[in-house]
């Protein structure tokens, strides 16, 4: 079992803390973040960045830079 931890991210000039897991899938993984009571999976692109999976926006007020920001945290993370 994987052990979450907390990814500290800078958006619009605060620093957010958010807990995030770690999961195998397949000969891959994803990275499951908690943003304000929803988890939102990321994965890794062809690029070497990572990609937030759709998700049902009509139940989270969906913040794409947000999202593009801990994108970014994870692929400085991962190299």
């Amino acid at each position: 079992m994987n052990e979450p931890f907390i990814i500290p991210v800078t958006y619009q000039g605060t620093v957010h803390e958010f807990k995030a897991r770690f999961e195998r899938w397949g000969y891959t993984h994803r990275i499951a973040v908690l943003i304000d009571e929803a988890t939102f999976v990321f994965e890794p692109d062809e690029e070497g960045g990572y990609r937030a999976l759709s998700i049902n926006a009509t139940t989270v007020s969906l913040n794409v830079g947000l999202l593009q920001a801990v994108a970014e945290k994870l692929r400085s993370l991962s190299n």
